[in-house]
């Protein structure tokens, strides 16, 4: 395939967290792949053209499967290798491209590398796969710096040494559960040379790295306290005056330091070994966005995750600066833009993109929260922006739910709660189980169809049923209808390899433009607006008249 037409270019990639998608295994409440595989003919007829699936490692899930204990092997939870090599046969067979997800900032306390490692002395080769320092203060009983773990509360553990003394210190950027993995250790990065290489026998097209921004810790580990406003993974909450400069003193000194880009530069090689295009799409919470393009440089990563524009408000000059810069930042590396509006991580825009009040991403929403909009409203505006970002030219991220209109589920029990950053803040952040919830599929089935079983592992809302998929599928102006519209006008008019052109003369509150003969508008203000002649293609909202209404925005053709 000539360069500029690979497949993951224009490509709809559809998020599943394997946890919350479909239970078929067990019936124990915990999705897993058998699940998967049941389902993938929905996303075949959804019209998306690959699926990414969250971690299904082994893994205690104590950040559910984010705490890796084995990368070559599945987790009873979710079945077996055999369970993955029929889903991976099925997801091929129905033309859907296959991404996993890789984890390497750091591994599970439980993987046999840690294990050593503890039982290794100070200074042996085990503990040099690890962050291991020693303390500050009299007998070492201060950790060696002053950073915060994102999940809340210290990033440093002490350990208890073989000889059953208070001994060194370990870096966990996450949960203590989390060891970060020290990536100037050529042993690891040849541990993970082989990792890529067993699922790319596999026949997998490519991966999501998780924390891609990570890895590499500034020299000397210097103390460092970020933004009380800041987001937890860095990016947006950090004022943009502080990292304009990839070197300047202030920029986090565990995120985004140039060393990093090594590592994808020599898993670009490995990935160059197989034939087809395969992908690396990183997760890097970075800003400004013509930083973030240095990751999918032409010998680097080939995707790399728009947080940027998924921050940014339902604001009609903030979002056409924000789709700018980010087609100006990619292609001057000659990669495409990435759009998405949700994932696992952050709350569903459903509800976001309405909010009133502050949310830093990773705090969550719960019961104490404030600003919280209507469920109408939130998914008007939602599907609203989701007919913008699919007409949009580059690559687009679809989480799991998001086309059934979920909203973030608010209501939770605090008993319910797993995320760590709720335990690890004494419930001061309500953390990333809003939008984990299991998904509905059968309105009038138990667990809505999820499960056979009763129960889920977070307990679904008592009103779930109404965005159940059967209750939405084939039923004109559903939330499920819009998107497979969306996504087969996008097929058809080849939007993904569009270009876009803006169209003048809209108030400053409406975002226009127009992409291989199709235009788009959107209307971000209040105050309705005049339309141009056209057919109409899809309306996020139905309406009549040539008045486009607010929150509502429609694809034209001449």
């Amino acid at each position: 395939m000539a360069t500029g037409s690979e497949w993951w270019r224009s490509a709809v990639i559809y998020q599943i967290y394997p946890r919350s998608f479909s239970d078929a295994l067990n019936d124990d409440g915990i999705g897993d792949l058998p699940g998967i595989t049941t389902r993938l003919p929905a996303l075949k007829e959804l019209g998306v053209d690959a699926v990414w699936l969250s971690p299904f490692f082994s893994s205690p899930q104590k950040d559910a499967g984010y705490d890796v204990s084995d990368y070559c092997d599945v987790d009873p939870l979710f079945g077996t290798l055999d369970d993955f090599d029929i889903f991976e046969r099925k997801a091929h067979e129905l033309g859907l491209k296959v991404i996993v997800d890789l984890v390497p900032n750091h591994t599970s306390n439980q993987h046999h590398w840690f294990q050593a490692a503890l039982a290794s002395p100070v200074g042996s080769v085990e503990r040099g796969h690890y962050m291991f320092r020693d303390g500050k203060g009299a007998g070492g009983d201060l950790p060696p710096n002053n950073w915060e773990s994102v999940f809340g509360g210290p990033a440093w553990t002490r350990v208890i040494e073989p000889d059953g003394t208070p001994g060194q210190w370990y870096l966990h950027l996450f949960d203590s559960s989390q060891p970060d993995l020290d990536w100037t250790d050529p042993w690891v990065r040849e541990q993970f040379r082989g990792i890529l290489r067993f699922w790319l026998d596999r026949g997998v097209d490519g991966f999501r790295v998780d924390v891609a921004h990570g890895l590499m810790k500034a020299p000397g580990l210097p103390d460092y306290t970020p933004p009380a406003d800041g987001g937890s993974m860095g990016g947006a909450g950090m004022p943009l005056d502080l990292i304009v400069d990839e070197n300047d003193p202030v920029t986090a000194p565990y995120w985004a330091q140039d060393s990093v880009h090594e590592i994808y530069r020599d898993w670009h090689h490995v990935l160059e070994e197989y034939p087809g295009d395969r992908v690396l799409c990183a997760e890097a919470w970075v800003e400004p966005l013509r930083k973030l393009a240095r990751w999918v440089r032409p010998d680097e990563m080939q995707q790399a995750f728009n947080f940027s524009y998924l921050e940014t408000p339902w604001n009609g000059p903030a979002i056409r600066q924000v789709v700018d810069t980010s087609i100006d930042a990619f292609a001057s590396v000659g990669a495409p833009s990435t759009w998405v509006l949700s994932n696992h991580d952050v709350v569903r825009h459903a509800t976001r993109l309405s909010l009133t009040a502050e949310n830093p991403q990773g705090h969550g929403l719960g019961a104490r929260s404030v600003g919280i909009p209507d469920r109408a409203f939130g998914l008007r505006r939602a599907r609203a922006a989701t007919a913008l970002m699919l007409a949009l030219p580059g690559s687009a991220y679809v989480y799991q739910g998001e086309e059934l209109g979920l909203p973030e589920v608010i209501e939770l029990p605090d008993h319910s709660r797993q995320d760590p950053t709720w335990r690890r803040t004494a419930g001061e952040r309500y953390g990333r189980d809003g939008c984990r919830v299991p998904i509905p599929w059968e309105s009038a089935a138990p667990s809505y169809g999820f499960s056979t079983g009763a129960n889920s592992w977070l307990p679904q809302p008592a009103d779930w049923a109404e965005y159940a998929r059967d209750r939405q599928r084939d039923v004109p102006g559903s939330t499920l209808e819009m998107y497979k519209l969306a996504l087969r006008l996008r097929r058809e008019h080849d939007l993904g390899f569009g270009t876009l052109e803006w169209l003048e003369g809209y108030p400053d509150d409406v975002v226009a433009f127009r992409s291989n003969g199709v235009s788009v508008i959107a209307n971000a203000g209040t105050a309705p607006v005049a339309l141009p002649a056209g057919i109409r293609l899809l309306e996020s909202e139905s309406f009549d008249g040539d008045q486009l209404p607010a929150d509502v925005t429609v694809w034209l053709r001449p």
